[in-house]
């Protein structure tokens, strides 16, 4: 593709067009430029909604890969790529999931995560690269993260995992009717143009940033990471992580303070034994061997010992 043909196909992406409720932004005072910034991402929760049903699909890919062992991988360059590590790193202090279970890979390398590194995302050979070297499988999932779909770093990515057998996700912030990856699931949220002209670090990125939530918050609920809606595998490694570990066994066995403090001692600081060990007035190795029964959910382990439906 020559220069003029990369810049036509370039100026109509969707992602790179004017604003029509913005063409005065350089005229305006500060709580006006807030004002309009405030009311274009309004639109962006409509735009994810409208692509549940492909957010879904991708949830079922990455619950299946961890059924089986494998891992949820994203790729991105730039805001992408970091919206990706984001997401990748908060996973094993809310889920107390492994650290290689979710992975965030960006283009340029962790030092761009910080820093801008200039062309990083042009490299097709370093997306391939980048799927190699983790060794990605036919148990992995793989999410490629780019506003603009057309990023050759995250499409070289893309190709090779699909290649090595994963199961392939694309989120991109332009139509699905122009998306032409081959990629189990496209998970497109339009969001039309930004306030300031190709800035998705804006309404596209608050988009990804929507949609990578409920990815991962969605298949580690499905994993059984989660009881009622509060958190009971996370690692208590800060003092705020502790009191909230105390307050989870508190609200859900309706005990007090040092009770919950005494259960969690008792249960090796597992919230999750707490909390069966508690309701089932049990000791922790009955209660270690009912979650082992019903692979970490804690709803169903304590149903099934009450003789109740253990179906998740």
């Amino acid at each position: 593709m020559d220069d003029r043909a990369r810049f036509e196909e370039f100026a109509r992406l969707a992602t790179e067009q004017r604003n029509p409720h913005t063409l005065d932004l350089d005229t305006l005072d500060v709580p006006e430029i807030l004002q309009r910034i405030s009311a274009e991402d309004h639109t962006i929760a409509d735009a994810v909604a409208r692509e549940l049903p492909h957010i879904a699909m991708a949830v079922d890919f990455v619950v299946a890969s961890f059924h089986a062992g494998g891992r949820l991988i994203y790729v991105g360059a730039g805001t992408s790529g970091r919206l990706g590590v984001l997401d990748a790193s908060e996973c094993p202090p809310t889920f107390g999931s492994d650290p290689d279970q979710v992975l965030g890979v960006i283009a340029g390398g962790y030092t761009a995560v910080v820093r801008a590194v200039e062309g990083a995302e042009d490299r097709r050979d370093e997306g391939s690269r980048a799927m190699d070297d983790l060794e990605v499988g036919a148990e992995d999932t793989v999410v490629g993260i780019a506003a603009s779909r057309r990023t050759p770093y995250v499409v070289a990515a893309i190709e090779r995992a699909r290649d090595r057998g994963a199961r392939t996700v694309y989120l991109t912030c332009t139509p699905r009717e122009e998306f032409e990856i081959p990629v189990d699931v496209a998970i497109c949220p339009v969001v039309g143009p930004e306030v300031l002209m190709g800035s998705t670090r804006m309404k596209a990125g608050t988009a990804q940033k929507m949609v990578l939530n409920m990815i991962s918050t969605a298949a580690f609920v499905r994993s059984g990471k989660a009881y009622e809606n509060m958190m009971v595998d996370l690692m208590a490694n800060s003092q705020k992580l502790v009191e909230r570990s105390r307050r989870t066994v508190m609200n859900v066995a309706g005990v007090d303070y040092d009770e919950a403090a005494h259960a969690l001692e008792a249960a090796g600081k597992s919230v999750k034994t707490a909390i069966v060990m508690l309701k089932l007035r049990c000791d922790r190795v009955e209660a270690e061997r009912r979650l082992h029964q019903t692979n970490g959910f804690v709803r169903r382990a304590i149903e099934m010992a009450r003789g109740g439906d253990a179906r998740p």
